[in-house]
């Protein structure tokens, strides 16, 4: 699973206080998740469901074939959530034997006819209506509803909307819409006969072996999943989907999507092919699911979710060409998925306590795809955000990779799970050399396939590869938290003709042990010494040198996952830009320039990196300068020009117009008009704004041209402020989801809350369903990360009821409108969820 992405990241870290709450299990004096007990042993599941679109329920009918796992046993227990049972019973080959039964506390315990041992399978029918919007169990911050089965639009009633019907299952919730045994180190087959209106499409895991139509407008499809797998992995999409063909091998890889988008998909998803190749090389594990699809959804509670072989993206996944042509950004995420179906579907977290071996790998498979794609350094860059992403919250620091005392199982899929586990993987990677490496992972694969795994069976299948021990590697960034923080300290020795650095740690805790890249520059060059630090207070290294160096930097090749103390000045900061190649070096001295842009070694810099064969550091180099100062424009201006009309990458024109946009200089309303009618929506934004700052009275007229749908967060930011100040309609709903968080927007960024809230107050007094929609759904979805911090709870729940006295006004002004009613209930039905 990636987790949810929405306009919450702009609240830093006011939402990182957890919840302390630990339940008492075993006797134990703190909680301990142990592994869930297997009395049964799910063998196969089969249904047939149909949909009741008006109550927002499904019919369904179960057959259960298992066994007792190793005791003899004449009861099945299993999950069933807000269920109405209506039938139990033991069918042996078609005939039913009537079973009793007891439910409760959702719960459903079956006694069956006789005791069965482990070697003996039964078969359990069960006919049943799930419910759904009755199910009680909550989400998370990364998952933020939990009841199993979702009807979008049921009814039809939102005109802008489609009807959909999908499911999500992690992390127990596929028992909200079928009876099972809700845990993932349970493993079974499966088929679904799914019955729907023939005007829609249906997808589920597996292949479709038929599909009947009844001649009364309704259909039904059979889809058979003939690879056991873990019931959170069931999945069926129902919807208006256009089915775009593509082909892995003789594989169908299938990408299913809103007509709107047809002919965009393959731009969007069209790299999958490629990476199951990649993927099944780099593993030398083939693929081996029957096929593979991707269908996304609209309201979906998390980013994106690896059912078996039926991948669910959120509806941020479809992109039009002004997106695509600055970057998919949904490229990454499409990778973290399919690696999956290795990492957590043929081989699944055993408990959720060792999550990390799901999410972990499918973390650190962005940074493998990337790398294999676009290249070592395109792919650095994708380290670095993932670990600025972990040190950003600092709850994660206390955090164990394999926790067992977490709070909820929900709370698993954090930084720590994802960011900071792919880093700890580049690191195993780096020790071990890749051949090892991967070569572990195909024995942890071969070894447990079709089964569960645990963090140690990765270490075993390491160590058996590797010949090494890993017992260290594993007991600090596996079993134990935090990471490690360095100051260092240089002194040269003339006589010897050697310098000495000396090397502390500084985090609570023990040392960590680590090699570690050390880079001793002198005369401008660098060279490479690889160092064994595994003291806390004092590692002393010395090295053979002709002269004083002129700086040392540690970390140079940016594999350790911590964070190292600096004193470096910005003429050393030039010196490791133009010399270094390594990508997080090279980042790190622009990074510093940016910060102190007004030295001039800092602008020295600033003006090499505009040349960065690294786009991203092009961009953050155009973000530190000021073209308005003379001695900037004097130094870059030139520069800046040819990358405002001829630079490869869309993203680096649109910040270099964004730097000329500060000289307010007319002469560049040419190249401004000119980036207005680019395909580049981040151009047109940047060619937007610049104009703004010369010629506001043209902002309404233009910001039409901007197609801001499924526009980023950094071009929402940069754009609130224009679309508020002149009122421009058209995109009020598209602000909608960054003005929702106004007050935490305030504590970052004053001016920017400032807009936001103008923005707020704008939606709550307007009648416009779509942008009142789009604002309640963000919140709505955001409500388990801000549920964990009860200020930002009553923040919000205060700011809606502020809203709410706004709409009513509204309503009471316009007591004829067939939408503000709509508003109200949506703005209610949003403060309901804040209580």
């Amino acid at each position: 699973m990636k987790k949810l992405i929405v306009a919450v990241s702009l609240l830093g870290i006011l939402f990182t206080g957890q919840l302390n709450a630990q339940t008492e299990t075993s006797g134990r004096n703190e909680v301990y998740r142990a592994t869930h007990t297997k009395s049964t042993e799910l063998k196969h599941t089969k249904l047939r469901v149909n949909f009741d679109y008006a109550k927002e329920q499904m019919n369904g009918e179960a057959w259960i074939t298992a066994s007792p796992y190793f005791y003899a046993s004449d009861s099945l227990v299993l999950d069933a959530k807000a269920m109405l049972i209506h039938e139990v019973a033991l069918d042996r080959n078609g005939t039913k034997s009537p079973l009793k039964y007891s439910y409760s506390n959702d719960m459903l315990k079956i006694n069956l006819d006789k005791s069965y041992n482990r070697t003996q399978d039964y078969t359990v029918y069960i006919k049943y209506t799930a419910r759904p919007n009755e199910v009680t169990q909550t989400g998370s911050a990364a998952i933020t509803d939990a009841k199993g089965l979702y009807f979008v639009n049921a009814q039809g009633a939102d005109s802008d909307k489609p009807v959909q019907i999908w499911t999500q299952g992690e992390t127990e919730a596929s028992s909200a819409w079928f009876p099972t045994v809700d845990k993932p180190n349970q493993k079974t087959t499966q088929e679904i006969y799914m019955t729907v209106p023939d005007k829609y499409v249906t997808l589920s895991n597996g292949l479709m072996k038929s599909s009947v139509k009844d001649g009364k407008g309704m259909r039904t499809d059979h889809w058979v999943q003939d690879k056991k797998h873990a019931p959170y992995l069931f999945f069926m999409g129902v919807g208006d989907y256009a089915i775009v063909k593509d082909k892995w091998r003789n594989i169908a890889v299938d990408y299913y999507v809103e007509k709107e988008y047809e002919p965009y998909a393959k731009q969007i998803f069209g790299n999958t092919p490629e990476m199951l190749e990649f993927f099944s090389t780099k593993l030398k594990y083939d693929y081996p699911w029957s096929k593979y699809a991707q269908i996304t959804a609209r309201d979906y509670v998390s980013g994106a979710m690896e059912n078996t072989t039926a991948v669910l993206h959120q509806e941020a996944a479809q992109q039009k060409p002004g997106d695509l042509i600055d970057e998919n950004r949904w490229e990454d995420v499409i990778a973290h998925e399919a690696f999956h179906h290795w990492f957590g579907n043929i081989v699944t977290a055993e408990s959720w306590s060792n999550l990390t071996v799901n999410e972990s790998f499918a973390n650190y498979s962005e940074y493998l795809w990337n790398e294999h794609k676009y290249g070592k350094d395109f792919a650095d860059y994708t380290l670095m955000k993932a670990a600025q992403g972990y040190y950003a919250d600092p709850a994660n620091i206390t955090k164990d990779l394999v926790r067992f005392n977490y709070h909820s199982k929900e709370d698993m899929f954090d930084g720590v799970s994802y960011n900071k586990g792919g880093s700890t993987l580049h690191m195993l990677r780096n020790y071990l050399g890749d051949e090892a490496f991967f070569g572990g992972l195909n024995d942890y694969l071969r070894t447990n396939e079709y089964g569960t795994g645990e963090a140690s069976q990765v270490r075993l299948s390491l160590e058996k590869v590797s010949g090494k021990d890993l017992n260290w590697f594993f007991n600090q960034w596996f079993y134990g938290s935090g990471h490690p923080k360095i100051s260092y300290t240089s002194t040269y020795e003339p006589v010897k003709k050697q310098v000495t650095v000396t090397l502390s740690q500084n985090q609570a805790g023990d040392a960590f042990e680590f090699p570690l890249a050390v880079d001793v520059y002198e005369n401008g060059k660098p060279t490479r010494r690889n160092v064994w630090v595994n003291a806390k207070s004092r590692n002393i290294f010395s090295f053979p040198v002709t002269k004083n160096p002129d700086f040392i930097n540690l970390n140079a090749d940016g594999v350790l996952l911590g964070e190292i103390t600096e004193n470096k000045t910005p003429e050393q900061f030039f010196m490791q830009y133009t010399a270094s190649k390594e990508f997080l070096s090279r980042y790190k001295a622009v990074d510093n320039a940016v910060e102190i842009s007004s030295d001039p070694a800092s602008l020295k810099t600033l003006t090499a990196a505009l040349k960065d064969a690294n786009f991203r550091i092009r961009m953050r180099a155009l973000a530190g300068l000021d073209l308005s100062k003379a001695d900037h424009s004097k130094a870059a201006l030139v520069e800046v020009e040819k990358l405002a009309s001829n630079d490869p990458k869309t993203l680096v024109q649109a910040a270099a117009i964004s730097a000329l946009a500060k000289t307010r200089n007319k002469k560049y309303l040419p190249v401004f008009e000119k980036g207005i009618e680019a395909v580049s929506n981040s151009v047109k934004a940047s060619s937007l704004a610049a104009i703004a700052g010369i010629d506001p009275s043209r902002v309404a007229a233009l910001a039409d041209k901007i197609d801001l749908e499924s526009a980023g967060e950094g071009l929402m930011t940069e754009l609130l402020p224009l679309i508020v100040k002149n009122k421009i309609e058209k995109q009020m709903h598209a602000i909608a989801a960054t003005v929702a968080f106004y007050p935490f927007i305030k504590f970052q960024n004053p001016e920017l809350g400032a807009s936001a809230e103008e923005g707020f107050n704008w939606i709550m007094t307007s009648d416009n369903l779509k942008a009142t929609g789009n604002l309640t759904k963000i919140l709505i979805q955001a409500k388990g990360q801000i549920a964990q911090n009860p200020q930002a709870k009553m923040m919000i729940s205060q700011m809606l009821k502020d809203g709410l006295q706004k709409k009513m006004s509204v309503l009471k002004a316009n007591p004829g409108s067939p939408t503000i009613n709509q508003q109200v209930d949506l703005i209610n039905k949003a403060i309901e969820a804040y209580k």
